[in-house]
């Protein structure tokens, strides 16, 4: 007599587990590659330029319309001064900065102010302890008036600035 042996269909336990783990190998192979914290950084630091560059601009502007004169509220030549209105807490000595200065400075208010170049000044992206108050980014008169704005919260310790 003939036996007839009818096949199974579907997969092994065996098989499916070797399916999950060959994706869960190329899962984290991508997501090492991927690199999130280091593109995280990145996006933040290229906000801190765009700010830079918008802060910078707003100031040439205002120093256009006034012809020729500096913003109200622009710390003394050589003097650095993060930007900000709150009247203590503001030094800061980190990522090429170095205020010593414990007052911010406000930019946004006085009789020759940014306001009409800015909606708002911009704020350090890091969410950390930068507010309106203390906003983590830095301005500097040299003694031959060129104006260099500065990100004081730049990730890694780097430099990002923009002068004119």
């Amino acid at each position: 007599m003939k036996r007839f042996y009818k096949r199974e269909e579907g997969f092994t336990l065996i098989e499916l587990l070797l399916v999950v783990a060959i994706l869960a190998v190329l899962a984290v192979a991508v997501f090492v590659a991927l690199n999130p914290g280091q593109r995280l950084k990145d996006a933040k630091d290229a906000r801190r330029t765009s700010d830079t560059d918008s802060i910078l601009s707003a100031i040439h502007q205002s120093i256009v319309d006034s012809k020729g004169s500096l913003p109200t509220n622009m710390p003394a030549a050589g003097t650095e001064a993060q930007l900000g209105t709150a009247a203590t807490g503001c030094a800061i000595a980190t990522a090429g900065c170095a205020v010593t200065q414990a007052a911010c400075v406000d930019l946004m208010s006085g009789t020759q102010n940014l306001s009409k170049y800015l909606k708002s000044m911009p704020v350090d992206p890091s969410g950390g302890t930068f507010t309106a108050a203390q906003t983590g980014y830095s301005v500097v008169v040299d003694t031959n008036g060129i104006v260099t704005v500065k990100a004081c919260g730049a990730e890694g310790g780097t430099n990002i600035s923009a002068s004119r």
